[in-house]
């Protein structure tokens, strides 16, 4: 069972459902036995932009930051996770620029997300490519194309 906090700090009119971010991090989390907890931050450009620069030394937001907890065994009694941070216009832009349905890329984000919350990564090609194929294959299952089919997956679209 996962538990989202969803914390809406966006000025933006049309954002997917607390249902659709649930489902979406269910389906990428679904490999943990136990139950996880997770917050998910929706951000306007500025805010994005502080932490990307904060966390990342990019001067420009991105679409999603991932913030494992690190947290000692034993120090708290809840199975967190960690945070995602989401840049609202980034997601909107991306979408539009690579000709993708909004809904699928946020869906891609939110799995892209969570899978680095358990450990994934894309440093190097054959983590990128382990990464990338299990996005494709949980994307696929709830009916999304392909998010790499047609171009270079870009974490970048300045303002």
């Amino acid at each position: 069972m996962i538990e989202l906090d969803l914390q809406i700090a966006s000025t933006a009119d049309a954002l997917p459902s607390h249902a659709d971010f649930l489902a979406w991090c269910n389906l990428a989390l679904r490999q943990r036995s136990n139950a996880s907890e997770l917050t998910i931050r929706l951000v306007d450009a500025e805010e994005g932009l502080q932490l990307n620069s904060t966390w990342r030394a990019k001067d420009y937001p991105t679409n999603v930051l991932s913030f494992p907890a690190d947290i000692p065994d034993g120090l708290l009694d809840i199975p967190f996770l960690g945070d995602l941070v989401i840049c609202v216009p980034v997601v909107e832009k991306e979408a539009a620029k690579q000709n993708k349905q909004l809904a699928a890329h946020w869906a891609h984000l939110v799995i892209h997300g969570c899978l680095h919350l358990l450990g994934y990564d894309h440093i190097n090609d054959i983590e990128a490519e382990e990464m990338e194929n299990l996005e494709r294959q949980l994307l696929a299952e709830i009916g999304y194309p392909d998010p790499y089919r047609d171009n270079q997956y870009t974490d970048l679209i300045q303002p």
